[in-house]
């Protein structure tokens, strides 16, 4: 199953209420799983509620593509939902409440995107999810009015795990026209055979309560309408790792290597009738020849290692404060307690030049030898004074103990800046992290250090 969570996996639990195990043996990528609130007294009112909802859409100075609109089907121009914030805030796509308020009292559902990076139960929830799956996740929100349907039927390229919140919502699940479809997959370019498939007997047919949760593979077609009341669903994205992503490295790869053959960097003949495909089919015959020995050469470790510093890189860690952060490391003493950052997933490599490398995430972190023994037992402990760092005498602990606080694998567990509240890491523990807002708003897929792509958040039931 994947790193993280132990044997308890307690977010995948919660989700699934079934042994971690008999989940992957039985259901993962598999079937659907339907758990009912009535059977296992689950609530997530602690991740999200329909006044969270009108905080986000208020008070946060949401941007697009953080939220969606739809109505029958058809998702609703941004243009008619959002507006310039203000003196100050003068960017046109943050969301307009008014304009919200109106389009959610004729009917449409209102989608946001991206909450794992937004909301603060959510943020947590759904990295160590990702951390018990071993692949990387994002959550949306779903708040339709009553007796109205957001999306035709269709399918995701991920697979989902819906957790109701709030009111009733019918859903009709319904067996894939297309298994497993990957990405580059997208359900409307089967359209037609979505809504045929739509018309046939579902394999589910059911009403979810809060507290019920709903796992789907991708690929199963599903469509929902609210009852009678104000709905709201969570929509957990699970992107998984697959075999096509490592035949993608191994190809990937394979470029990479073959571009060293000088056969294949010939240049074809002058006069060449592209035209005419036997004029080509001797050169095409030699390339694939060729590649076909390339591909042989290739290391299954070397494309386990690219898979893996691509999956990595989708997965957030834990975030720090860097504030506290920072003031914590340059007030470093023996006694200071070092922990691992939560979720980031490390291992440690040899490197030539009598060198080691610490794999943190999406990054690569080099370090003397020496430094071997201390980064093994920070590794295996979790949690170190800067004193407990073996193999070092006291000042180079100091400064390995520094570098790792500012590159943000280790933070210092009880760091607070002055006049500041306590909390994780320096965060106020009951203080929701701000949305965005204003002309330093964070838009995905703009970059940056941490940030996912645009369309993992467009996506969903």
């Amino acid at each position: 199953m994947g790193p993280g969570g132990g044997d308890l996996r307690p977010a995948l639990r919660r989700c699934t209420h079934l042994d971690p195990e008999v989940f992957a043996a039985e259901h993962w990528s598999r079937r659907p799983l339907l758990a009912r609130a009535e059977d296992t007294g689950e609530s997530f009112s602690d991740l999200l509620t329909l006044a969270d909802v009108d905080e986000l859409l208020s008070r946060r100075g949401l941007r697009t593509p953080f939220i969606r609109i739809a109505k029958d089907g058809a998702v609703v121009d941004p243009k008619r939902f959002t507006t310039a914030g203000g003196a100050g805030a003068e960017i046109a796509d943050q969301v307009s409440s008014d304009a919200v308020l109106r389009l959610f009292a004729d009917g449409s559902t209102v989608v946001l995107q991206g909450l794992h990076r937004l909301w603060p139960p959510l943020i947590e929830f759904a990295d160590a999810l990702a951390a018990d799956l071993g692949h990387p996740t994002q959550v949306n929100a779903y708040v339709t009015p009553p007796s109205s349907r957001g999306f035709s039927p269709h399918y995701d390229v991920h697979d989902v795990f819906v957790l109701q919140v709030a009111g009733e919502k019918h859903w009709r699940i319904h067996e894939p026209v297309l298994p497993d479809p990957l990405r580059t997959q997208p359900w409307n370019d089967r359209a037609a055979a979505v809504a045929a498939a739509a018309e046939r007997e579902p394999v589910v047919d059911a009403v979810l309560r809060p507290g019920d949760a709903l796992y789907l593979p991708r690929g199963y077609l599903h469509s929902a309408v609210a009852l009678g009341q104000t709905s709201a669903h969570l929509t957990v994205g699970v992107h998984p790792v697959t075999r096509w992503a490592a035949a993608e490295q191994a190809l990937d790869l394979v470029r990479v290597l073959a571009a060293d053959d000088r056969e294949l960097r010939r240049s074809l003949p002058v006069g060449l009738d592209l035209a005419d495909p036997a004029a080509l089919r001797d050169d095409v015959a030699t390339v694939v020849g060729a590649l076909r020995e390339w591909l042989d050469r290739v290391d299954p470790d070397q494309v386990a290692d690219r898979l893996r510093e691509r999956t990595w890189g989708q997965v957030r860690p834990e975030p720090v404060a860097p504030l506290a952060q920072a003031t914590a490391a340059a007030a470093l003493t023996p006694d200071t307690v070092l922990r691992l950052r939560r979720r980031l997933r490390c291992t440690l490599r040899e490197a030539e030049g009598h060198r080691v490398v610490l794999l943190g995430g999406r990054r690569r972190h080099e370090f003397p030898a020496s430094a071997r023994p201390a980064l093994a037992e920070l590794l295996a402990a979790g949690e170190l004074e800067v004193a407990d760092l073996p193999g070092l005498d006291p000042d180079d602990r100091l400064t390995l103990a520094r570098r790792l606080v500012t590159e943000s694998v280790a933070v210092v567990a009880d760091a607070a800046l002055p006049g500041g509240h306590g909390g994780v890491d320096g965060v106020p523990a009951t203080a929701p992290a701000p949305g965005p807002s204003g002309p330093g708003a964070p838009v995905p897929g703009a970059g940056g250090d941490d940030g996912e792509r645009a369309d993992a958040l467009g996506t969903g039931s």
